[in-house]
C-alpha cells in the first residue's frame, strides 16, 4: 500500500515505537492520527473510532509490560496487562476494519514481541498477551484475504525505550542489544507498503523463533546457558 495521503492512526503513540511510528508514517506521507493516554483503551474503542474518521491505516503499539513469578504477580496487573495488549487492539481493528472493507483498501499492523514467540522466564502475563496479539492477526490475515485489507504483526525483540525501567525490571542481558525504536518503525512501514505477514526486529532473531518451532528441546537447552 502507498502511505501518502492515507489516513493513519497510531496508538501509544506518546513515546517509544509508538513515536518512531508516528514519525515514520509521517515521513511517507502518511495523515497521523497519534493517540495516546487520552482515551482509556479498551472502554473508549468507540469514540476513538469515530473521532478518528476514515482510517487506512491502523498501527496498535500501545501496550504495557509485567514482570514477575505468576505466583507473585497480581491479578489485577495481569488482567491490565491483557486489556491494554489485547483486548484494546482487537476491540479497535473491530470498529474500523467494516470501513476498510467496504473500500477495500487498508492494514492493521500489530505490535507484538519476541516473547509472543518464544519462552521467557518472568514474563509468562506478557507473553500470554502477545502470543494471544500474534494469533489474532495470523487469523485475521487469513480471513482478510481477497478483501484488499491486509495485516502485519512486527515482533520485536529489545528495543530501546523506556519499557523496561516501567514495567520495574530494567534489561540485564548483554545481548540481543537493545534496537533503536525507529528500526521497528520501519518494520511496521515495510510491512504496510509491501503487505509483509510478519517482520522480526532485528531480523536475525527469526533464527530463534524457528529454532524453537522446529526443536524446542534444543532451544530451551540454549536459551538456559544465558537466561
Amino acid at each position: 500500500m502507498e502511505l501518502r495521503g492515507r489516513r493513519c492512526l497510531v496508538t501509544g503513540a506518546a513515546g517509544g515505537i509508538g513515536a518512531a511510528c508516528v514519525a515514520a508514517l509521517r515521513a511517507a506521507g502518511g495523515d497521523v492520527v497519534a493517540v495516546d493516554r487520552e482515551y482509556e483503551l479498551p472502554g473508549d474503542v468507540d469514540r476513538l473510532a469515530a473521532d478518528a474518521g476514515a482510517v487506512d491505516v491502523l498501527v496498535n503499539c500501545a501496550g504495557v509490560g509485567l514482570y514477575g513469578p505468576v505466583a507473585e504477580v497480581a491479578v489485577e496487573d495481569m488482567r491490565r496487562v491483557l486489556a491494554v495488549n489485547l483486548e484494546a487492539p482487537i476491540a479497535l481493528t473491530r470498529a474500523l476494519l467494516p470501513g476498510m472493507l467496504a473500500r477495500r483498501s487498508g492494514h492493521v499492523v500489530n505490535v507484538a514481541s519476541l516473547v509472543a514467540h518464544v519462552p521467557k522466564r518472568g514474563e509468562a502475563a506478557y507473553a500470554a498477551s502477545k502470543a494471544g496479539l500474534a494469533g489474532f492477526t495470523r487469523s485475521l490475515r487469513a480471513e482478510l484475504r481477497g478483501t484488499g485489507v491486509g495485516a502485519s504483526l512486527v515482533s520485536p525483540a529489545v528495543v530501546d525505550t523506556g519499557f523496561f525501567d516501567a514495567r520495574g525490571e530494567p534489561y540485564g542481558r548483554r545481548w540481543p542489544r537493545p534496537a533503536p525504536a525507529a528500526r521497528v518503525a520501519d518494520a511496521a512501514v515495510d510491512a504496510i507498503r509491501r503487505d509483509r505477514a510478519e517482520i522480526v526486529v532485528p531480523g536475525w532473531l527469526t533464527v530463534a523463533v524457528r529454532l524453537y518451532g522446529g526443536a524446542p528441546r534444543l532451544y530451551r537447552a540454549l536459551s538456559a546457558r544465558w537466561d
